[in-house]
């Protein structure tokens, strides 16, 4: 087969049937105009489903717009990267595309010196300034709280006479809709404070073992920073501590069904020894149950807060397990044990300036990279779960003023549309007309097309890229986060080598090899059909799904550098992944037998469709984790074999 040279042109992707001026569901700055088609197509875009699997609701490019734009402006005007600016975007058919932004050549070394004065900052200070944060982020999270969006009142309270307040209470609506906007773009942009810095560390400690050892397996340089105890595994831990405590007082049988809360926790209140168990449950909630199943950058995603079957029916499969014998916990001793060994093997290589220099960069990356994943509860679930819980209260409220059919509905405004509508309903409800705001007889028909437009840009997948890819991606943020190298997107354009029918290549992300059957999971809300030992395949995982991990021999995504969620999660379950594959989920069906290699980053499929040809295998079924030592990496073979 030959490779094909290049992606479609945006203007190439055909619209789906049902689809057509799909482009009126965006802001104009999204999609890409006829005008800057030359200038657009000579980039090369990729599609960031990592982050972004599913079409965006009008509103819900709230998300994208702030990641994005603040994860640039800490590249190009905070820290001053010297190699890589930001990253322009734009919505195509629904699903975000990216096309990092190069510093010119002639540019980088003036922004050296900055740089390192920017970042030197930063590491010097690391502790304070993260305790500063935590605090920011904190502020930021408790106003969000106040913010109210309540019916208004058939008219004005006398005590608003008599205090010469002189306001009806319509600016509160509007105030709050403004406040709550810039409240979770100040969230975004202290997001990026501190993750950009995580990256540089792991980077630059990355970059020296490559240069001091150079045939270094990725997954080696991982493995010296693993092992940590981290914020984001906090709220899987609690379920886990949940379930243990529900096993020691004897409470097993009252968790038969956890969809039915209320039921389950009456029973487990009446029970011997319940209350203590209520009382442990209470605890854990906040803040650890701000949590979501999805990723926080959609409207539709379920928090554990608001959904308490979700974590029940989590805390009941851990009893499920404990009663079969199973250790539940991560296996952080033996990680921290893997690292410890895997570091003083590499110390042994070297000495002098070299080892200090060795020694120095990895503490640093292993300060700051805990951090990579911490702030993903703090902003994306945590913070956003407060935002998209207020802006389902602003929904009902205008939901109820009949500006729309269903009580989400306002997900299908943009959201400077929104500060229309509320203006709308002021004047209505203000002049006390009999017919009331406009927006009524407006906005059902409206939504009701846009609606429409949104169901049928599901219908079809996102190409992976779009365009001809540049001779070769060094841009590091896009390697180590969404996995983008040069190497992938060969594979994505066909560029395999013979005889690989049925054998998919992706990034190498968490060691070990094992066989089992596959479980495709294209949303979070199917994740209750994971059993037992399956192999989940995904075009992208959670760090929330954590639960998950547990019972699963490994993970294989669409998408996904050594650095994305699913690559660190894994790691620290100790559960070979493969990410990156480009097309694992589409090109795999549930049920077909897997090889999952994660030390080499190959994925073959066994049985079934597409499978590959009949090969004596190395008949692996369980986890594989030993490292090779240095002196064989050195001779190019992998620390883990």
């Amino acid at each position: 087969m030959t490779a094909k040279k290049s992606f479609p042109k945006p203007s190439e992707l055909p619209v789906p049937a049902g689809a057509e001026g799909w482009e009126k569901l965006y802001p104009y700055y999204l999609t890409f105009q006829e005008k800057r088609k030359d200038e657009d197509d000579a980039k090369f875009w990729f599609c960031d489903s990592q982050h972004w699997p599913t079409v965006f609701k009008p509103f819900e490019t709230i998300g994208g717009e702030f990641a994005v734009k603040c994860l640039g402006q800490y590249n190009a005007r905070h820290l001053m990267i010297p190699n890589a600016n930001g990253i322009e975007f734009r919505v195509h058919l629904g699903y975000l595309y990216m096309s990092p932004i190069p510093v010119p050549e002639q540019e980088i070394a003036a922004r050296v010196p900055e740089f390192q004065a920017r970042v030197g900052h930063y590491f010097q200070n690391w502790d304070t300034l993260l305790e500063q944060w935590k605090r920011k982020v904190r502020g930021t999270i408790d106003e969000m709280e106040t913010l109210e969006f309540k019916p208004l009142p058939d008219m004005v309270s006398m005590e608003d006479i008599t205090s010469g307040k002189a306001k009806d209470g319509t600016e509160v609506l509007l105030e709050n809709y403004d406040r709550l906007i810039q409240l979770a773009y100040q969230n975004w942009q202290y997001h990026f404070e501190f993750l950009n810095l995580g990256y540089i560390a792991y980077l630059d400690f990355f970059n020296y073992c490559k240069e001091v050892f150079p045939d270094i397996p990725d997954q080696s340089i991982a493995t010296m920073v693993q092992g940590v105890d981290m914020e984001l595994f906090r709220p899987d831990d609690e379920l886990k501590a949940l379930a243990t405590l529900a096993v020691e007082l004897g409470l097993q049988s009252h968790f038969a069904r956890p969809d039915d809360v209320e039921a389950t926790l009456g029973a487990i209140g009446a029970a011997d020894g319940g209350q203590r168990w209520l009382d442990r449950w209470a605890e854990a909630q906040d803040p650890w149950f701000n949590f979501t199943v999805g990723n926080g950058f959609y409207g539709h995603d379920k928090y554990w807060n608001e959904h308490l079957d979700i974590p029940l029916g989590y805390i009941a499969d851990y009893i499920r397990r404990l009663d079969e014998g199973q250790t539940i916990m991560r296996p952080t001793a033996e990680l921290v044990a893997e690292k410890d060994r895997i570091v003083e093997e590499y110390r042994e290589l070297l000495d002098g300036d070299q080892l200090a220099a060795f020694d120095a960069k990895r503490s640093l990356a292993a300060t700051a990279y805990p951090y990579v994943e911490n702030h993903n509860f703090y902003i994306e679930h945590w913070t956003m779960g407060v935002f998209w819980r207020k802006v389902r209260e602003l929904s009902r409220t205008l939901h109820g003023y009949g500006f729309w059919e269903h009580e989400d509905d306002l997900l299908y405004l943009r959201r400077n549309e929104v500060r229309d509508v509320l203006f709308d309903l002021a004047t209505g409800w203000g002049v006390g007309a009999p017919s009331g705001p406009v927006g009524p007889d407006y906005w059902p028909e409206i939504i009701a097309e846009r609606t429409a437009l949104v169901a049928a840009l599901k219908t079809a997948r996102p190409a992976a890229a779009l365009n001809t890819p540049p001779a070769s991606i060094t841009e590091p943020f896009t390697r180590m986060l969404w996995g983008i190298t040069t190497e992938q997107v060969e594979s994505w354009l066909g560029a395999g080598e013979e005889g690989t029918e049925g054998v998919l290549k992706g990034m190498a992300a968490s060691p070990g090899v094992v066989e089992g059957v596959a479980r495709v999971i294209m949303d979070s809300d199917d994740l209750a059909q994971i059993q037992q030992d399956e192999i989940l395949v995904a075009p992208v995982t959670a760090p929330s799904w954590g639960p998950v991990f547990g019972k699963i021999k490994a993970t294989v995504t669409d998408i996904g550098g050594m650095m994305s969620h699913a690559a660190i999660v894994c790691r620290e379950y100790a559960l070979p992944a493969v990410t990156g594959t480009g097309s694992a989920s589409t090109s795999i069906v549930t049920g077909q037998r897997l090889r999952v290699d994660g030390t080499k980053g190959t994925v073959t499929i066994l049985d079934g469709p597409n499978a590959a040809p009949q090969v004596a295998g190395p008949g692996a079924h369980s986890h594989q984790h030993p490292h090779g030592t240095p002196e064989t990496a050195a001779a190019g073979e992998p620390a883990h074999v």
